[in-house]
């Protein structure tokens, strides 16, 4: 068994390296030990901010994980990183730009080092659809998870084993959220009705076709791993679920990073450190088997998430600061982890 302290190790060094880079960005920009300095601190805050937002992300990876051959495990360690790190944290925001600038991607790089107030300013007005998609594709993330008929075990019994009933109507997360998408088209002013439905209607159709996507592959997978003898070779349809739900993971992230910096390349930096330890707890939490010694901490998350993306949808209404979002999903996380930790001395 690997000690906690390995799991570290490239966190570790991808810190140092990022750190050191955070304030070559800064002196570069400032040429003072002053701005080299400022550089690095929000580069350490971009990092925590990531890992408090994301903690819950690692513990839906970790249990998803789990149902993966070892060689989609490692797939989505090495490349899954690349996507996130490179994929969401810089060309995320860049096509944002380019959609709502109507530039070329080239442009969009020169906007983001030359003019970054600017470029942040385009970030924030495509906030709005951002949510929306992010909020409801979340939103079903977690409905899935308390609607399962399969689901036996329950942290908050009463609420629990009520959504788990609800569960027995067919489609009945997917009109829940659509219920959701409706009171806030009501709230929303006029001009932004047609945006936020548009979006929110994308993200429920992104679940359902990475769903749906996922049981094909996988069958194809079982079907395949038949006629090899039993070798396990599903995977690709958890692979691309997990993406997907990093993708919308890190929207809350890359958006509220624009609020402490407008350098593309500092938040690039600070959320790409703190990606890199979510996905180490997520390995750490698969061969620890941590989630099995602590029954309620995956309910935890996935009520984390249920908050999330509420505080998405609210997001597109009124301005409730990152750091809320993130101790509301580690209060989620800690008090599963405490009932945890009393379930176990009661019944070991």
């Amino acid at each position: 068994m690997r000690s906690t302290l390995s799991y570290l190790r490239w966190p570790l060094i991808v810190t140092g390296l990022g750190i050191a880079l955070a304030g070559f960005l800064g002196w570069e920009f400032s040429q003072s030990s002053g701005g080299a300095l400022s550089f690095l601190l929000i580069a350490v805050v971009l990092a925590v901010l990531e890992i408090s937002l994301s903690f819950d992300n690692a513990i839906v990876n970790a249990n998803k994980l789990q149902e993966m051959t070892p060689q989609w495990q490692r797939r989505f360690l090495t490349w899954g990183i690349l996507i996130a790190v490179f994929g969401m944290r810089i060309v995320f925001p860049l096509l944002i730009v380019v959609i709502a600038a109507r530039i070329g991607p080239l442009q969009a790089i020169e906007l983001a080092a030359a003019h970054p107030a600017q470029y942040a300013e385009l970030i924030r007005d495509a906030h709005l659809p951002i949510a929306a998609f992010g909020g409801s594709f979340l939103m079903l993330v977690a409905l899935s998870f308390f609607f399962d008929q399969s689901k036996e075990v329950h942290w908050i019994g009463r609420l629990e084993r009520a959504l788990r009933a609800c569960g027995s109507v067919r489609g009945m997360e997917v009109g829940f959220v659509l219920v959701f998408i409706l009171i806030f088209v009501w709230l929303l002013p006029v001009r932004d009705e047609r945006m936020f439905m548009f979006s929110a209607m994308w993200g429920i159709v992104t679940f359902l076709a990475v769903d749906a996507l996922g049981h094909v592959l996988d069958k194809w997978g079982s079907a395949q791993a038949a006629a090899c003898n039993g070798t396990a070779r599903a995977g690709l349809g958890a692979f691309l679920y997990l993406e997907v739900l990093d993708a919308s993971f890190s929207f809350d992230g890359v958006i509220g990073a624009f609020a402490l910096t407008q350098n593309l390349f500092l938040i690039a930096i600070g959320l790409g450190i703190g990606a890199m330890y979510v996905r180490s707890m997520t390995v750490m939490l698969v061969e620890k088997g941590t989630l099995a010694e602590f029954r309620y901490l995956e309910h935890g998350a996935f009520w984390s998430i249920l908050t999330l993306s509420i505080i998405m949808f609210g997001q597109t209404m009124w301005h409730l600061p990152e750091v809320v979002t993130g101790l509301l999903g580690a209060g989620f996380i800690a008090t599963a982890f405490i009932s945890s930790v009393l379930w176990n001395r009661r019944n070991c």
